[in-house]
Order: C-alpha cells, then sequence, then structure tokens
C-alpha cells in the first residue's frame, strides 16, 4: 500500500524524468511536490485528447478518444470555463454539507444490512461501492436500480488490461445509457407545469432553459465523467482506509475519541492511499521551466501525485499515518482547474463512513491477513479487489 520504491530515487534525482508508456508514447514524469503542483497549476498546460502529443497512458481507438475528449476533464478554457461555472455550485462546501444527513442515512442503512448478515463479509460489496454507488446516483439523478451498468462498466475501463475494443463498448454502453436517460429527462421538463428534478440533472436541465450553452449530449458527458470517477474512486479510498486503520489503532482510536479529528484524518488516509496514478495526463503549449530543467511546447508530461503525497521533503515519514501531519495540504484530488469537482461530497461520504463504520461495528478486523489481500495492481485506480472483515 505505497507508491513503488522508485519514486523515491526519481525525486532525488532529476526534476525531469524521460519514460515510455504502456501506450508506447515517451513523456516527461515529474514526482517531486513542489513541481507536480505547479505545473497542474501552469495554466500552459493542455488536457486535450486530441494533440498529437497527449500521453495516452493506454492505447485507446481514435472514437474512445473523440467520445472522452467531450468531458469536463478533457476541456481546456474557455470551454471547460463555462462548463465548470454552471457546474461548481452543485458541489460547493455548503451544498455538500447540507447531503451530509442523507449520506449518512444512506451509511447507516448499509452498516445495519452488512451487521444483519453473513460472517466474514466483504466490505466492497457491503458498504465501499454501495454507499458510493447510491450517493452518487441520487447526486446526478441516476437511478439506483440501474448501478451494475456503470458499476461493470467503470470496471472495465479502470482495468489496465482491458483491450481497446472493450474500453469502446463499455464507454458506447454507458455513454448511450446516459443520452436516453438525458433525454427522457428533458422531455419530462418540457411537459406543461412540469418542474426539474432536485439533482444535478434537473438542475442542469433547468439552467441551460436560460443559458443555451450546454446540448443534452453535453449533459449527458458530464454525468458520464462524474459518475465513473465519482464511486469507484471512493470506494477504494473506504477500502484501503479502512486497511490502515485497523492497521493503526492508535490513530483509529484517536478519531473514536474525538471525531472531530475525522477530517484531519481523511485527508492523511488521501495522501497516504493516492489511489490515482498515473493522475495528471497534459501537453505543454508553452516552454515551461521544471526545477532547473524545461519542458519545450508540444512536450507530453505525465505528473505523479502519489509520488508527490510521499515526497518526504514535505511529509516527514510519508510511509506513518499521522492525524496530526502539518504542512501542504495533499495533492490526491489533483490541483489547479482540473483538480476532483466533487472532491467535496468524497470527503463529506469518507468522513460519515470512518466515523460511523468503527463506531458501530467497534470490533470489527480483518478475517484475513493484509498479505492474503488481492491489491488491484493492475488498474488505473489503486485498491483491493475485496476486503474480508468480522467481528
Amino acid at each position: 500500500m505505497r507508491p513503488p520504491e522508485e519514486y523515491a530515487e526519481l525525486r532525488a534525482g532529476a526534476p525531469l524524468a524521460r519514460i515510455t508508456l504502456p501506450s508506447g508514447r515517451t513523456a516527461w514524469l515529474i514526482t517531486r511536490y513542489e513541481h507536480v503542483r505547479r505545473f497542474l497549476g501552469n495554466r500552459d498546460v493542455s488536457t486535450n485528447r486530441l494533440h498529437p502529443n497527449f500521453p495516452f497512458y493506454l492505447p485507446l481507438s481514435r472514437k474512445l478518444v473523440e467520445d472522452v475528449n467531450a468531458s469536463l476533464m478533457s476541456l481546456d478554457p474557455p470551454e471547460h470555463t463555462v462548463l465548470t461555472r454552471m457546474v461548481i455550485p452543485e458541489f460547493t462546501h455548503k451544498r455538500t454539507q447540507r447531503l451530509r444527513p442523507r449520506v449518512q442515512e444512506i451509511v447507516d442503512e448499509h452498516i445495519t444490512a452488512m451487521l444483519d448478515g453473513d460472517r466474514p463479509t466483504d466490505l466492497v460489496r457491503a458498504l465501499g461501492r454501495p454507499v458510493t454507488s447510491q450517493v452518487i446516483c441520487e447526486v446526478i439523478g441516476v437511478p439506483y436500480h440501474d448501478r451494475e451498468i456503470f458499476d461493470s462498466t467503470s470496471e472495465v475501463m479502470a482495468r489496465r488490461d482491458s483491450t481497446s475494443d472493450e474500453r469502446y463498448q463499455a464507454d458506447a454502453t454507458l455513454r448511450d445509457y446516459l443520452g436516453d436517460l438525458v433525454a427522457a429527462r428533458v422531455k419530462e421538463a418540457e411537459q406543461p407545469g412540469a418542474v426539474p428534478g432536485d439533482h444535478l440533472i434537473g438542475r442542469m436541465i433547468a439552467k441551460n432553459r436560460d443559458a443555451r450553452v450546454l446540448r443534452q449530449e453535453d449533459i449527458a458527458a458530464l454525468c458520464l465523467a462524474l459518475l465513473s470517477a465519482g464511486h469507484e474512486t471512493t470506494a477504494n479510498v473506504i477500502s484501503l482506509g479502512t486497511v490502515l486503520l485497523l492497521e493503526n489503532p492508535e490513530q483509529l482510536a484517536a478519531i473514536l475519541a474525538d471525531p472531530a479529528r475525522t477530517p484531519a484524518a481523511v485527508e492523511e488516509i488521501l495522501r497516504h492511499t493516492s489511489i490515482t496514478d498515473p493522475s495528471g495526463l497534459r501537453v505543454a503549449l508553452a516552454d515551461i521551466e521544471v526545477g532547473d530543467m524545461t519542458v519545450k511546447k508540444g512536450d507530453a508530461v505525465v505528473v505523479s501525485t502519489a509520488a508527490a503525497n510521499w515526497d518526504d521533503s514535505v511529509f516527514a515519514q510519508p510511509e506513518k499515518l499521522d492525524f496530526d501531519r502539518d504542512g501542504p495540504q495533499q495533492l490526491a484530488f489533483g490541483h489547479g482547474i482540473h483538480r476532483c469537482i466533487a472532491q467535496n461530497l468524497a470527503r463529506v461520504e469518507l468522513e460519515v463512513v470512518f466515523s460511523t463504520l468503527f463506531a458501530r461495528v467497534p470490533g470489527l478486523r480483518l478475517a484475513a491477513g493484509v498479505e492474503e489481500l488481492s491489491f488491484k495492481e493492475g488498474a488505473l485506480l489503486y485498491g483491493v479487489h475485496t476486503l474480508p472483515v468480522t467481528w
């Protein structure tokens, strides 16, 4: 449960390292915290997947690239700015805090079901995935009973060994589903006297009546990005965070004794796990200095927030889980204009899960040794396939 040891060697060497990605493309790799943060915050970098030098981590079909490029994470200003301004109000700190009681209800329901079930159980399927799936479904306006569609497609997209055809089919399946759903919501909202639903799709439809800047496919693409990233990532942090807490009982005792420390614990768990790696794929739009070296205009760049979050010049003893850690903010959500837009929602989910799970199940323990767990070594999102627990 730590980044590759080679990252430490790269951080100690040159600011930029030349790498060849599994796709066969070459790029510069940035691993130091200071450089990663500064580069991600630079406006002279692009996430445009259609750029000829874009550093795809895996080989993708041209059609899939074109589809993916329509999403928020692939847009550059000014298109990115227009869409972000419409979406940001959905995920402000204030709005996501108002969701906390509902998140609490969802977490309690799934923990109750887990306690009423058999032991041992798989925490991934009993709590991690269902909680995050249900929350993001309700926020976006997707029927929860359709979760199997995006659960299965997200799994295909997250595996490194999925073929280009498999990725395209998974993307197309989910894109078609969301396109039909948005079209149905638009049709409902156009009925006389109809009020758009109290969810992201409904509010995007209502806003678009006035702004007229989004097509139905734009709303569907936004939902796809949020749905794909909004449950699998947080579910993996729930599983890995549970392992970390059980393996560090003194830290677990600290938040049980003082629940007000849970937000700090979540930040440290996010730093420690850093499940998304590589996390920043960019192309330089101008010459950019990185330390004493220069990324030339048109160069492909990969930044590793996992390496940055374990930079021992910034985080002393990075391998140690320390809820009293001072210093700069962890970069698990990225940095700059493409920082995870749903980060506040993820924090609420993680805070509620960790504060509730161990309070309601004080005897929770792993039903297998850590060395026996099957980690997602071959996935784009790090985690565990299953997490057997008992109490």
